[in-house]
């Protein structure tokens, strides 16, 4: 009997690392959901100010989290 090719251990992989995305983006915004939750001790008065004008402008619904590298005081 003969092993899996390539093609079968290519899908094989797809797989695995479609799996592994999933897990990490579910475990990353488990993460942002949480640092939107608590604010951190180092959160400046005016990043309370710019969240709390960017959750006005998004109307009723919750905050969506910032998932930008670079924070700027906009």
């Amino acid at each position: 009997m003969r092993k899996g090719g390539k093609a079968t251990k290519w899908a094989a992989r797809g797989e695995r690392l479609s799996a592994a995305l999933r897990e990490n983006l579910k475990r990353r915004k488990a993460q942002a959901r949480g640092r939107a939750a608590v604010p951190s001790a180092g959160q400046t008065a005016a990043d309370e100010a710019v969240d709390a004008d960017r959750n006005d402008a998004a109307g009723s619904g919750p905050p969506t989290p910032d998932f930008r590298r670079n924070r700027s005081n906009e």
